[in-house]
């Protein structure tokens, strides 16, 4: 592994409010490391991400332009567990790798800036012990499964199967070194941010 400096991990169950929590750390100048954005970078046609995944699930999950049809794929991947975990071989590392060269280029230009992975997965990929803290955005379990029917326009059934594939909010929750609650308002949650702020940045300096 690369020195990739002091770096935190952002992580929630799906539809828990996680990129809300990003954009206002980035607001507060955040550096911001989107693991979902390389994903679909990543997977774009010719690369060889886009390869493997088409060999293993078919030509059926690609659009009218012959890229992945992220929808398509979930549909298929949400349903199968073992699918689920061919696709994050597929990208993990790779993911992983292109994080790694983000954080060391952030920390060259700003040395003390705190800089945010938002990543849905760490914890069920085994990664958390590459960040300095894991900071958890969570919501209640009726609410979480409200906004993803609403977010992804998904039945309940789909939703609730979604939800299912990751590790449980609650035990993510008492796994975080940070809880950042996003089940009340958005000037709430926002209030919760800046507090948590400049914790992080004296991590940093300190380092």
């Amino acid at each position: 592994m690369v020195d990739t400096g002091c770096y935190f991990g952002l992580t929630g169950g799906v539809a828990c409010g996680k990129s809300t929590v990003a954009r206002m750390f980035e607001d507060l100048g955040a550096k911001i490391i989107d693991a979902d954005r390389l994903a679909h970078e990543l997977s774009r046609a010719p690369l060889p991400a886009y390869k493997e995944i088409v060999s293993r699930f078919g030509s059926e999950i690609l659009d009218s332009y012959g890229e992945i049809d992220r929808r398509r794929l979930g549909s298929v991947v949400f349903a199968d567990g073992e699918k689920l975990r061919q696709l994050s071989a597929i990208l993990h590392p790779r993911i992983i790798e292109r994080i790694e060269e983000l954080a060391v280029s952030f920390h060259i230009l700003a040395p003390h800036a705190v800089v945010l992975v938002d990543a849905a997965l760490i914890y069920e990929a085994g990664i958390e012990k590459r960040f300095t803290k894991i900071l958890v955005a969570w919501c209640r379990p009726e609410q979480q499964l409200e906004r993803l029917m609403a977010k992804a326009r998904v039945t309940r059934e789909e939703a609730e199967r979604r939800i299912a594939a990751q590790m449980p909010s609650e035990e993510k929750r008492r796994r975080a070194d940070y809880v950042i609650g996003c089940s009340g308002s958005e000037e709430d949650t926002r209030a919760q941010v800046a507090a948590l702020f400049p914790q992080l940045q004296r991590i940093v300096e300190a380092r």
